[in-house]
């Protein structure tokens, strides 16, 4: 059974319970009311009667009760009584209409409420002295119209109540349909979410719970979006890192299997013995150099680095002093600015890096040029930017930068011993230590990279 059927035969049973209970209640009380006021009224009307013939019988007392009869007589115009009897003992003074005596008890005054023949009655009993001598009356009371008129609130009661229960059911489909629309849109949305549809949002209209579910669900078919997403991006950057790595491999080895097969297929003179022997030994270099890249790559992403205070000042100025005598002999000058500034860090990865970022800036640099290094502090971080005035980079290749097995220019990095791997480690170092790298280049004006970390106090 539905969810919006439940709802609706539960409104429905709280409304026929409800209704069936308070209207049953009220009629009741109702005629319980109206019964009690009709025998007090009665019993009322029986005690004037009663002070009425000992009124006549102290006035004018005679034997034959002539004058009290008459009494009677003129007293019994009310509709409600349908019968009345004085006796003396067992001798009838004066009767009217019918009454019936089943009293079992011989009290000074009885009533009794009783149904005969299809008709509700109500009769009372009771006894008067005359000169020391008792007289009996009964009178029989008609309280059929107040049962007649509960069995009509009854009726009237059955047909409204059956109204009440077919328009609340109506009403009670109308708001279970309302209530469970949202419901209905938040399931049409997983199945379509389940069928492939990344973009099926439930984009809930109303702001109680119901619309806090839809909500939550469209933040949760977002966040899964973006998973997917993300999980596709990982698989195509795993198929393109697959087909790079082959790609890699296969210049290397086609040389290494050529110049091997040449030693051992034909007879080379010394010189030409050499330039083979030298040609596998330095596409074998190659190769180990990528093989070992590879593994720092993977290390980088599962080991966890032990981070120290480090003044970044000293750590780059060692740094440029190392390397710039290197550089001066292919005509390229370091020059080195720095701040001092604490952050963690690990030194020999961070002098990794750096050396990477100069080394990439002094390949930019066909003919010779500048290298500035420089190391600022500025609002609780702390800058290191790598500036060279080589050839530059287009604005295309920036996105692609730090990806593995890139090149901007396939055929110079290989001529100059490059794997396509050194910003890959670098972005990964650089993530160890929670910073942040990023590159500025325009063709024919330069490069500078940008990597940001977080100072601490010293």
């Amino acid at each position: 059974m539905r969810f919006r059927q439940k709802m609706l035969l539960v409104m429905v049973w709280l409304l026929t319970l409800s209704y069936g209970v308070g209207g049953a209640f009220l009629i009741g009380q109702n005629f319980n009311s109206s019964l009690k006021q009709n025998m007090k009224n009665a019993e009322s009307s029986y005690q004037m009667i009663l002070q009425s013939i000992q009124l006549v019988n102290l006035v004018d007392i005679q034997q034959d009760f002539s004058n009290i009869s008459q009494t009677l007589e003129k007293m019994n115009v009310s509709e409600s009584i349908i019968g009345m009897k004085l006796m003396r003992h067992d001798t009838v003074l004066y009767q009217s209409g019918t009454t019936v005596t089943d009293f079992e008890n011989k009290n000074e005054f009885e009533s009794l409420l009783f149904m005969r023949d299809g008709n509700h009655y109500f009769e009372i009993k009771g006894e008067v002295l005359a000169e020391s001598r008792a007289l009996e009356l009964i009178i029989l009371y008609d309280v059929s119209p107040i049962y007649e008129a509960r069995d009509e609130q009854v009726k009237t009661y059955h047909q409204i109540f059956l109204l009440l229960v077919l328009v609340g059911g109506v009403v009670s489909w109308l708001m279970s349909y309302l209530l469970t629309q949202p419901l209905s849109k938040v399931s049409r949305t997983a199945r379509a979410l389940a069928s492939g549809d990344l973009d099926a949002r439930v984009n809930p209209s109303v702001n109680d719970e119901i619309g806090q579910l839809g909500s939550d669900f469209d933040n949760m078919a977002d966040r899964l979006a973006d998973n997917i997403n993300e999980l596709k991006e990982t698989m195509e950057n795993q198929d393109q890192f697959m087909g790079s790595f082959a790609h890699e491999l296969k210049t290397p080895m086609t040389s290494i299997i050529g110049y091997a097969d040449l030693l051992r297929s034909q007879a080379l003179t010394g010189p030409e013995a050499q330039e083979a022997a030298n040609y596998i030994f330095s596409e074998g270099k190659r190769l180990e150099s990528l093989s070992l890249k590879l593994l720092d790559l993977l290390m980088m992403k599962k080991e966890n680095i032990a981070l120290i205070p480090t003044d970044m000042k000293p750590m780059i100025e060692r740094l440029v002093k190392h390397l710039s005598p290197v550089y001066l002999k292919n005509g390229i000058q370091i020059q080195c600015r720095c701040e001092p500034g604490i952050c963690l860090a690990e030194p020999d990865l961070l002098s990794s890096v750096l050396t990477n970022l100069i080394d990439n800036a002094r390949k930019a640099l066909d003919h010779g040029g500048n290298i500035m290094i420089l190391g600022e502090r500025m609002d609780g971080k702390y800058r290191i930017r790598v500036i060279d005035n080589g050839r530059g980079m287009p604005e295309d290749a920036l996105k692609h930068i730090t990806e593995a097995f890139y090149r901007v220019d396939k055929s110079r990095s290989r001529a100059q011993g490059g794997a396509g791997l050194g910003l890959t480690l670098c972005k990964e170092v650089i993530s160890l230590h929670k910073g942040t790298i990023a590159f500025a280049s325009k063709e024919g004006s330069g490069t500078c990279v940008t990597v940001v970390f977080e100072e601490v106090s010293e």
